[in-house]
């Protein structure tokens, strides 16, 4: 969906700023209401959550097909209402989901069973943008968010496929406000946690390029929707690789060293992309990218999970998604911006010097989530002397 929108948005504009507020308007909805996402999810059924958002994420699928019927359709502001109202339904879905994952797997096979959903996650992403690309151009975007409605209708029913698992509920009821916002307390008060969640938000912020795609599609390797989808496709390629590997390889032992190092080679893999104008090299770097994005979002996953009590699952994983929504959506309004002012090439050349130096201060000012270890037999934490 995400390649359909920004494609079929930057066809109607030709508007760097036009992507990067459809960054912000997913992200507003979003941010706002993931803390109460994570409440909920730890006060109610997190599969039931998952059903209704499921089910929502399909309306508005058929909602944008419906608006692409006819060109007076073409509006922005339909395009964006809806995309609004996704952001609303993934306030709610992104803390229950990441949540709901504890209550299927068992602890002592986190980091392998993440490598597994993240690599089905990735292979789907991969598959998905290439194939909708040349689905657009032959069908358009009415055609496109058919076909995806018909895959969000599959995910339902996968997700009711789930039977019902048991779910630590909280011992005290604690007033709304309060309890809302025990997740920051918790994250702020432990360093490997608020670290690499920083780490993560302004490397993606600045050093994210997936919203410039269009641009980079079609003003500077001149390639269409069929290269977009392609270029989309390449950095879940260079993750799916990676996470299958770290089924095997678990990258945890010395997860803290491993973080920093992969973030730094993705800030070095986007400045390659941006000075590239060769469509397998900038296919190439931005695999590269992927790769280095893979093992940290193995690592990130797998540190939320085990540092994390059972009946606060959901409200840190929705501190997690609150970094994580920024880094993305707010990071797609940044380029977007930056873009406008001084330029594609430059805009991405300066994410990844920004990213680079980023990674030399969090290495700095936080020592505990550099030495971080985990012991991958028993996944329990390993202090140092």
């Amino acid at each position: 969906m995400a390649v359909v929108i920004g494609f079929q948005i930057y066809k109607i504009t030709h508007s760097a700023m036009a992507l990067g507020w459809l960054g912000l308007v997913e992200a507003i909805p979003a941010l706002s209401l993931v803390l109460i996402g994570g409440y909920v999810a730890d006060h109610f059924s997190r599969r039931k959550i998952l059903l209704i958002t499921r089910g929502s994420s399909c309306v508005c699928a058929l909602a944008l097909a419906a608006l692409s019927m006819q060109s007076y359709a073409h509006s922005l502001i339909g395009l964006y209402s809806v995309i609004f109202l996704a952001g609303v339904a993934r306030g709610f879905a992104d803390p229950a989901n990441t949540a709901f994952e504890a209550q299927v797997v068992p602890k002592t096979i986190t980091v392998n069973a993440s490598s597994w959903i993240g690599s089905v996650w990735v292979g789907c992403s991969i598959i998905g943008p290439a194939i909708i690309g040349f689905v657009f151009a032959a069908w358009g975007a009415y055609g496109s968010y058919l076909l995806i409605t018909g895959f969000f209708i599959l995910s339902w029913f996968s997700t009711l496929a789930i039977g019902p698992k048991p779910q630590v509920m909280p011992e005290h009821k604690e007033p709304f406000l309060k309890s809302v916002t025990t997740g920051w307390r918790f994250v702020l008060s432990h360093q490997p946690l608020w670290g690499a969640m920083a780490l993560d938000l302004i490397a993606v912020l600045f050093g994210g390029v997936i919203a410039l795609l269009p641009i980079f599609a079609s003003d500077i390797l001149h390639v269409g929707a069929q290269g977009l989808g392609l270029l989309n496709a390449a950095t879940s390629v260079g993750a799916l690789s990676t996470m299958l590997y770290a089924t095997k390889h678990p990258p945890i032992a010395k997860a803290g060293r491993n973080l920093l190092l992969t973030v730094a080679g993705f800030g070095l893999s986007i400045l390659v992309f941006g000075f590239s104008k060769n469509f397998l090299l900038s296919l190439a770097a931005l695999a590269l990218s992927g790769v280095f994005d893979g093992v940290s979002m193995v690592i990130r996953r797998s540190m939320v999970r085990l540092l994390s009590p059972d009946d606060m699952r959901g409200r840190i994983s929705a501190v997690s998604w609150i970094f994580i929504c920024s880094s993305n959506e707010l990071g797609a309004f940044e380029s977007g911006m930056v873009a406008a002012w001084i330029g594609t090439i430059p805009c991405v050349a300066v994410g990844g010097v920004v990213t680079l130096a980023v990674v030399a201060l969090t290495a700095c000012i936080a020592p505990q989530l550099r030495k971080l270890r985990f012991d991958p037999q028993t996944m329990e934490r390993v202090y140092l002397p």
